[in-house]
């Protein structure tokens, strides 16, 4: 399966400039396709399509705008099955993965932001004793929610469905145009994406997709002047740089960074509960996913068993090619990948981690592997239980009292998704507030689809998801007269 793609510019399939790169399959090392390169000179364009297309689809009435979105899930549920495949080759994601959370996923959002929301609401009318010529009068007001203009939507590599889907539907639904830079180890799936939207009646220019491994290309298409926001899902260290390019101009931010969440396991907890819990991040995107709960704080009461039954979950995980049905664990997005989380597990060894299982390369010929891998005894001083990894590895710390484990869990430079785990509900609750983090999972790694979701600290910048999404894509503005 191999394909050609060209850009997607103002409502035109559009030859790149910059020539085409491989698109990689991290399961058997193959090429999936040919990906375009664009040019600085392309991404100016796409933003000015971008730019153009914003007054009338602005204009656009909301029910109208709300109709392509579900007409756009209709599309994609259509095809669920070659985006599955697609998604499966570009991603190394298991095929069940591909097609629930990932095709899936995305039909979802935009059948979710077809639903119209309120954008306006009325504010009790109040005595304004500073009047006109000093006169006392009522005054009337509007909260009217105004979209934000032209976004431009960096998204991950994890998910190249879910994660475009959750900022482009939303930016939609409110009334905003879109230039959408995919992650450049799988954009092919983004540009299916552009495909569904397009066939669904989406205006030309108010979806633009531009693609590149070049720093170039998502650079032009931050700092842009046609471009009134940026929504980034990535590193910590690269929203750092959107982030700045932002401010120079003030533009509006949505950033979704880096996790280290933290799993506190009391001594009262369901311990099988918390292993199946915790053991997701072995396998659930092979551990590439920022709410994964790779920092374990365990009770000591606890701590022994729990790294026990941790250890047989993860000796229990098939890992292999995404396409056989029994397969739990995919191959990490890519080579260098591989190497930067597999130096993670030599870097605990050196800091004194005990590594309990996996460690070390799946006898697999071909694929870009790393065996589920549990560190015990770690500290919260180490490297592997500070930084992310972002892949099948889980370290655990132990503690003592509650107390210790809530500063355990909040030292750190991230803050987005933490979990407790305890029988007793009113003590998980209390703990969970005490936690530094934009969301707390108890007993659970779910979560709520309409709940706001992002991150503390270094974790992120805003709230998405549900109605929160319609919010992060819209400015308020105030409309007053006497009443």
């Amino acid at each position: 399966m191999t394909e050609e793609q060209r850009l997607f510019v103002g409502g035109a399939w559009v030859e790149p400039e910059g020539g085409y790169y491989e698109v990689v399959d991290p399961a058997t090392e193959g090429i999936v396709g040919w990906a375009p390169e664009a040019s600085r000179d392309q991404v100016r364009a796409a933003c000015a399509a971008a730019r153009e297309a914003f007054g009338p689809w602005s204009r656009t009435a909301p029910e109208e705008r709300a109709a392509m979105l579900g007409r756009a899930a209709e599309v994609i549920r259509a095809h669920v099955e070659p985006y599955t495949s697609l998604a499966r080759a570009e991603t190394g994601a298991t095929t069940a993965t591909a097609r629930a959370m990932q095709v899936g996923v995305a039909a979802a959002r935009f059948r979710r932001y077809a639903r119209v929301e309120p954008a306006e609401w009325a504010i009790p009318p109040q005595i304004n004793e500073g009047g006109p010529m000093g006169r006392a009068a009522v005054m009337g007001a509007l909260a009217v929610r105004q979209p934000v203009g032209v976004v431009t939507c960096v998204t991950s590599y994890n998910n190249p469905w879910a994660n475009p889907a959750g900022k482009v539907a939303p930016a939609l639904a409110m009334g905003n145009t879109v230039v959408v830079k995919p992650a450049p180890q799988d954009p092919l799936s983004v540009y299916r994406m552009a495909e569904a939207l397009e066939a669904a009646g989406v205006p030309r220019g108010v979806v633009n997709v531009v693609s590149g491994q070049s720093v170039e290309v998502g650079e032009e298409a931050v700092a842009s002047p046609d471009v009134d926001m940026v929504s980034f899902t990535g590193s910590t260290t690269v929203g750092q740089r959107i982030a700045s390019v932002c401010g120079r101009d003030m533009k509006r931010q949505l950033m979704e960074l880096g996790g280290k969440g933290a799993a506190v396991v009391l001594d009262d907890a369901d311990i099988d509960a918390a292993v199946a819990g915790i053991g997701t991040t072995f396998s659930f995107y092979s551990g590439q996913i920022c709410t994964a709960p790779t920092r374990v704080l365990a009770q000591r009461g606890v701590y022994d068993r729990l790294v026990e039954q941790l250890a047989a979950y993860a000796r229990r995980l098939k890992v292999g090619a995404p396409s056989e049905r029994d397969t739990v664990v995919g191959p990490v997005i890519s080579a260098a990948h591989r190497d930067r989380v597999e130096s993670y597990v030599e870097l605990g060894r050196k800091e004194g981690a005990v590594v309990v299982t996996g460690g070390e390369r799946p006898p697999l010929d071909r694929g870009f592997y790393v065996a589920p891998t549990l560190l015990a005894d770690c500290t919260n001083e180490m490297r592997v239980a500070r930084e992310e990894i972002f892949g099948p590895v889980v370290s655990v710390v132990p503690f003592e009292e509650e107390e210790e484990a809530v500063h355990l869990a909040n030292d750190t430079d991230y803050g987005l998704i933490d979990y407790v785990w305890s029988t007793d509900v009113a003590r998980a609750f209390r703990v969970a507030r005490q936690l530094r983090a934009g969301g707390v999972g108890v007993n659970t790694v779910g979560r709520n689809m309409e709940a706001p979701f992002g991150g503390f600290k270094k974790s992120g910048v805003g709230r998405d998801v549900g109605s929160y999404a319609l919010h992060a894509y819209s400015e308020v503005q105030a409309i007053v007269w006497p009443g």
